[in-house]
C-alpha cells in the first residue's frame, strides 16, 4: 500500500498534469493569426468553476473576460489569489511566473478558477492562469515555420485504425504517415471556411478521400513521416470551366470534369480566389503529366509562402517550379468573383454543410489552370488545391 506522504505526492502530481494538460489545449489555442486568436474556439470546454477566454478590459481587480463561447463574464480577482504567467506550450505549473493583475492586458488569453458570482456573468477568482497574446503569437509564428520546413500533405488514400498508420497520396507518390498518442488531431470544420474553425479531431474522424496535412520526422528515404500534428478536413475538389457568374449573388455554377455533373460554388467573403500566371500554368502542367506517366512530379515539400523565406515569385524560376500548388497558390494577388469570366478554367476546392446538396462553398478557387485541365483531363488528382494555404498565414506555412 502506499504510504500518506506518497499518496499526497500522487494527488499533487495528478492535480499538476491534469491542470497542465487543461491549460496546454486550452490556453494555448493555434490560430492563423494573432486576430483570429480571439475568436478561435477553445480545445476544451470550461469545466465548472473555470472560466476561460480573451481579455477584453482589465480594472482594478475586475477583469472583462470574453470566453470562446462569445459570453462576457466580469471576473473579480480576490485579494491574495494567485496569479500565474504561463509560457505557451508548458505542461506543468512549476514553470509558472507569479505575476500581478498589472502584468495582464486586452488580448490576453486567461484561465481563471473559482465560483460563480452572486449575479449573472459575474465570477469569483481564487486563481488566474495567463498567457500573454504576445508570446502566442511567437509560439505560432515558430509552428508556422516548422510547418513550412516539415510539413507535407495530400489526400488520404488508406487508413489503418489498428496501427494508426494512414496512407497518403501526393501526386504520384504514396506517404505513410504514422500517428501515436502523442500526435495532435485537428479536424477542419465542414460547415465553415476558415483554418481557425477548425477543432480538436480524432483518428477515428479521418476517412479515405479526405484532404491531409501533416507535420512531423520524415524517414530518410522519405516514405513515411511520423506525424506530431495532423490537420485533416473533408472536402470536394472541383473543376471544369465556367458556365455562369453572377457577381450579385456571389455565385458560379461549372460541370465538374470529374463527376459530369453541373455544381453551384458559392463565394463569400473568406474564400481565396487567385489567378494561376501563365508561364507558372506550363510548368505545373508538366508536372501534371509527367505524374500521369509515372514520373517523380506531384507534390514534394512545400516551398516557402514567402519572398522573404527564400522562395521565387510566382510566375518566376527556381524553386517555385517544383514547389507544391496549393504553396504557390497561397502566393499569389488575391482576386474577386468580379474577375471571373464566364468560359474560364478552374479548379476549386470547397466546402459543403449539407451532403445532400450539390451546391459547395469555396474555400480556394483557381483560374488560369487551361494546362493543367488539359494535362489531366480527368481530374485525376495528380495536382490538388489545400483548403488551409489560404492567403496570410495557415497551419502549413499557414492557416497555416
Amino acid at each position: 500500500m502506499l504510504s500518506r506522504s506518497m499518496l499526497s505526492r500522487f494527488r499533487v502530481l495528478r492535480r499538476s498534469t491534469l491542470a497542465g494538460a487543461l491549460i496546454t489545449v486550452a490556453l494555448y489555442v493555434p490560430a492563423v493569426n494573432a486576430n483570429a486568436m480571439a475568436q478561435t474556439p477553445a480545445a476544451a470546454p470550461a469545466a465548472a468553476g473555470r472560466q476561460l477566454g480573451t481579455v477584453k478590459a482589465v480594472s482594478g481587480n475586475t477583469l472583462t473576460l470574453t470566453t470562446d463561447a462569445g459570453q462576457e463574464v466580469a471576473v473579480s480577482v480576490a485579494d491574495g489569489a494567485r496569479v500565474l504567467q504561463l509560457a505557451p506550450g508548458s505542461t506543468d505549473l512549476k514553470t509558472a511566473q507569479t505575476i500581478t493583475l498589472a502584468n495582464i492586458a486586452a488580448g490576453d488569453r486567461v484561465l481563471v478558477s473559482g465560483k460563480a458570482g452572486d449575479s449573472a456573468g459575474a465570477f469569483a477568482a481564487s486563481r488566474v492562469i495567463l498567457m500573454k497574446s504576445g508570446d502566442i503569437a511567437q509560439k505560432h509564428e515558430a509552428e508556422q515555420a516548422d510547418w513550412q520546413k516539415r510539413g507535407t500533405g495530400g489526400i488520404v488514400s488508406a487508413v489503418d485504425a489498428g496501427s494508426g498508420a494512414l496512407t497518403v497520396s501526393i501526386g504520384a507518390k504514396k506517404l505513410t504517415v504514422n500517428t501515436s498518442s502523442r500526435t495532435r488531431f485537428r479536424r477542419y470544420a465542414g460547415d465553415s471556411v476558415k483554418f481557425e474553425d477548425a477543432k480538436p479531431g480524432t483518428l477515428a474522424q479521418i476517412q479515405v478521400g479526405d484532404q491531409l496535412r501533416v507535420r512531423g520526422a520524415k524517414s530518410d528515404d522519405g516514405t513515411s513521416i511520423q506525424a506530431e500534428e495532423v490537420v485533416s478536413g473533408s472536402f470536394k475538389n472541383l473543376s471544369g470551366l465556367i458556365a455562369t457568374v453572377d457577381v450579385g449573388s456571389g455565385t458560379l455554377t461549372l460541370k465538374d470534369l470529374a463527376t459530369k455533373k453541373t455544381v453551384t460554388v458559392t463565394i463569400t467573403a473568406n474564400s481565396s480566389v487567385r489567378s494561376l500566371p501563365p508561364e507558372a500554368a506550363a510548368r505545373f502542367a508538366a508536372r501534371a503529366r509527367n505524374a500521369a506517366a509515372g514520373g517523380s512530379g506531384g507534390g514534394g515539400t512545400p516551398a516557402p509562402a514567402s519572398n522573404a523565406a527564400g522562395g521565387e515569385r510566382p510566375g518566376g524560376s527556381g524553386r517555385s517550379a517544383g514547389a507544391d500548388l496549393s504553396q504557390f497558390v497561397s502566393r499569389l494577388p488575391s482576386q474577386t468573383i468580379a474577375d471571373l469570366k464566364v468560359g474560364e478554367a478552374v479548379m476549386i476546392v470547397g466546402s459543403q454543410s449539407d451532403a445532400a446538396s450539390n451546391g459547395v462553398t469555396a474555400v480556394t478557387l483557381l483560374s488560369g489552370v487551361e494546362p493543367i485541365l488539359a494535362a489531366a483531363p480527368s481530374g485525376s488528382g495528380s495536382l490538388t488545391l489545400s483548403p488551409w494555404s489560404l492567403g496570410g498565414g495557415t497551419a502549413d506555412g499557414g492557416s497555416q
